[in-house]
Order: C-alpha cells, then structure tokens, then sequence
C-alpha cells in the first residue's frame, strides 16, 4: 500500500506536534505558497470547490511519468483556504498517484487544524483534497 508523499508527512507531523497557539501562524505561511495561474491557463479550464467559502478552483494533471501537477487559484483575500492548497502544493510536489490517493482523506484533522479554525473551513480543505484525489483516480483509471 503506498504511504502519502514524505514532504506531506513531514508537514502534517510538524502540524501536529506544534503547541495550538502558534498552528494558525504556521497554516497562514502556506498562504504564499501558491503560485500564480500558469501561462495560458485560465479558470474555466479548473473544476470549482463550491464547499469553499471562497472561489476556489483546481486541475490535477496525471504527466507521463505517472507524477502528478497541481493548479490552484484561489484569490489572496481568503489566506486560509490559500493555506489548504499550499500545503498540498508543497506536500504533493513530484509525487506519483499513487501516493497523492493515499494521503488520508482527514489530513487536516490529523494536523490538528480542527482546533485552530472553524469546522465548515476544514470541511472547504477536506473537500480540495477529495476532489483533487478524484481528478486524479480518473485520469489512472
């Protein structure tokens, strides 16, 4: 069974060993992470998050080479949900499909975020991720 991508697992670990207080400063770091829309590629060509509270959008791309490519766009006055896809940005960067289906479905509960921020923002992460794994199962299958 393949495990979630190690860079993944080292962010969730640091996550869930930090004391509660400083978790939300470490979550909004990520916010910067995403980088802006490729070239030539614009939002309608990304599957809409409507869980989120914010427009938020997503590609997953399965390349040749069996690794998997993200796109995010999110708009800078929503840092949290930002924070969900840099996180994944950063965890799943060069990962294969197969470890990107197994990085577990309650990621951000594992991180300890459900205690830091609010339920229906978690369930917005939760969903960025469920419908990211999906794209992806599509594609291999």
């Amino acid at each position: 069974m393949p495990e979630m991508p190690t860079k993944l697992a080292e962010i969730v670990d640091e996550f869930a060993a930090a004391p509660r207080d400083v978790v939300l400063e470490m979550l909004l770091e990520f916010a910067d992470v995403i980088p802006p829309l490729p070239e030539g590629v614009n939002r309608e060509e990304l599957e809409q998050v409507p869980e989120c509270q914010t427009a938020f959008f997503l590609r997953a791309e399965v390349n040749a080479d069996k690794t998997v490519s993200t796109v995010f766009d999110c708009p800078p006055e929503a840092p949290t949900t930002r924070a969900f896809a840099g996180i994944l940005a950063e965890g799943l960067a060069g990962a294969s499909a197969e470890e990107v289906l197994a990085v577990p479905d309650d990621l951000y509960q594992r991180m300890g975020l459900a205690q830091a921020i609010s339920p229906l923002r978690v369930r917005g992460g939760t969903a960025i991720l469920a419908r990211l794994k999906r794209q992806v199962r599509e594609q291999i299958s």
